[in-house]
């Protein structure tokens, strides 16, 4: 059985693919949580409930707006060069269940790519 003729997601047309060198930013309708293993993450107009598993994944999804790329918010986080594919896959899935948004402003001017949330983050962990 296919998903060719499937109707689009609620809120529009079809998620974007997702793409790190574009800007990000955590959905507008999304909130996060902070827990002990990373955070819950939900979605209040689909209703979708999300759990990241590390610190470090919640740091790089509250930096995207901060950063001109999903990239630079990865690099910003300390994320290791080896465990980037891992994140950018956790991103995409988020950006597939409407977690992130691509961001059509520009981050704020005022920090640089050193400052920021991500410094707060233990040591990188796999997503």
């Amino acid at each position: 059985m296919s998903d060719a003729g499937a109707a689009p997601p609620p809120g529009g047309g079809a998620a974007p693919d997702f793409d790190p060198a574009l800007p990000w930013r955590r959905a507008r309708s999304v909130a996060l949580r902070p827990e002990p293993f990373g955070a819950l993450v939900y979605h209040f107009g689909n209703r979708k409930l999300s759990f990241l598993k590390s610190k470090t994944l919640v740091a790089v999804v509250e930096a995207l707006a901060e950063h001109p790329s999903a990239a630079a918010a990865l690099v910003a986080c300390g994320v290791p060069a080896a465990s980037r594919p891992a994140y950018v896959k956790a991103l995409a899935d988020l950006a597939r269940s409407q977690m992130i948004e691509v961001r059509t402003s520009l981050p704020p001017t005022s920090r640089t790519l050193e400052a920021g949330p991500c410094r707060q983050a233990d040591q990188p962990e796999e997503p």
